[in-house]
């Protein structure tokens, strides 16, 4: 058994990875930590600590002390920026004893950073959306020339849809980026679809041990922001592409040569159907892998078993080892529903 210490305990990404634990033939010890104090009323764990924003000065001080006195064997995050604020802490923690299973520093800031992920993309000859970094009000003019007549608004950093805009009026957009003081940390692309896929995988030292791919069906309230996204996934299916493999791979092997630990590659389909990258969640698993876990296939377990144990998952396939056609329907205070695409489409045939 061993001590595994959770970041973000009992907000929805942290809570799936509990629940596919607690639910997997591992017996661990889990610590809890958030920067919510009230969140740690809905985590599964054994020990519960509030640590500050994984932005704050301190950070760095107080979870080193906490580890210190608490001694977990391993530490996983499910945010960006807890996951670069390890990364750039990780010899101290390693020194301490304390495992971590994270891709090299400079791929995560290469993969927090979606302009830093565009930029790398773009020299390899990656297909992405035109993108325009907006340092001032003369960069938005230049992206409404090139990329107009309506363009992507999105922040540089951050999940679920921070910050984006789908804009076609240059005064609004000003206003847009002023409100967020967004000049240098937002860009400009050009318009995709609405059509999202994500393909989550764990890599080895170089080797891919397994991905799955998810499209998204819906957003859940993305009637009431103005992007229309919110980052929290109403309805996902498993599918399996060939291209979508490709194009995954292709995106992360440009960012790194040799891939270690989560890796999971959101594609946004463009209006000729071709998919392309818009950034790598790295280091962390999306929101809803437990869909994958009550499925069958149950991530944070290989994961752990990999970082903790040095065992790997024997599987018939490695790429989308799951069926396709399998439907996770979540919503706010419900439990989530595992069904099918017939049985929601009969459902859908009814309202039609």
């Amino acid at each position: 058994m061993a001590k595994i210490q959770i970041g973000g305990a009992g907000g929805a990404p942290s809570n799936n990875f509990i629940r596919s634990l607690r639910e997997s033939s591992r017996k661990d010890h889990l610590i809890g930590t958030t920067c919510v104090p009230a969140d740690l009323f809905l985590a599964d764990t054994e020990e519960k600590y509030v640590v500050p924003y994984a932005t704050a000065d301190n950070y760095s001080e107080k979870v080193l002390g906490l580890i210190s006195k608490v001694r977990p064997d391993f530490i996983h995050l499910q945010n960006d920026y807890e996951v670069r604020a390890i990364s750039r802490i990780r010899d101290k923690v390693v020194d301490l004893g304390i495992g971590l299973y994270l891709p090299d520093a400079e791929t995560v800031e290469n993969c927090v950073d979606k302009q830093k992920s565009y930029a790398i993309w773009k020299a390899a000859g990656v297909r992405v959306p035109e993108t325009i970094l907006l340092n001032n009000e003369n960069d938005l003019k230049v992206a409404f020339e090139k990329l107009g007549p309506k363009i992507w608004i999105r922040a540089i950093e951050g999940g679920g849809g921070r910050g984006a805009l789908p804009a076609e009026n240059y005064e609004f957009a000003k206003i847009w980026i002023d409100r967020f003081k967004g000049w240098g940390t937002f860009t400009a692309s050009e318009l995709l679809s609405e059509k999202t896929i994500t393909w989550q995988s764990i890599w080895f030292e170089g080797e891919l041990v397994v991905a799955q791919t998810r499209k998204r069906r819906s957003w859940n309230f993305g009637n009431r922001t103005l992007s229309g996204v919110t980052g929290i996934t109403g309805v996902g299916e498993t599918c399996s592409d060939p291209l979508v493999d490709r194009i995954a791979q292709d995106a992360i092997l440009a960012i790194d040569k040799r891939p270690h630990g989560i890796f999971s590659a959101d594609m946004t389909y463009d209006f000729s159907g071709f998919p392309k990258p818009t950034e790598i969640n790295i280091g962390r698993f999306f929101t809803t892998h437990y869909f994958f876990t009550k499925a069958g296939l149950n991530f944070p377990e290989i994961y752990c078993n990999i970082a903790l144990d040095e065992t790997f998952p024997v599987l018939e396939k490695k790429v989308n080892p799951l069926p396709d056609g399998l439907i996770w329907i979540r919503g706010m205070d419900r439990e989530p529903v595992l069904t099918t695409v017939d049985e929601l489409e009969k459902l859908e045939r009814q309202a039609s």
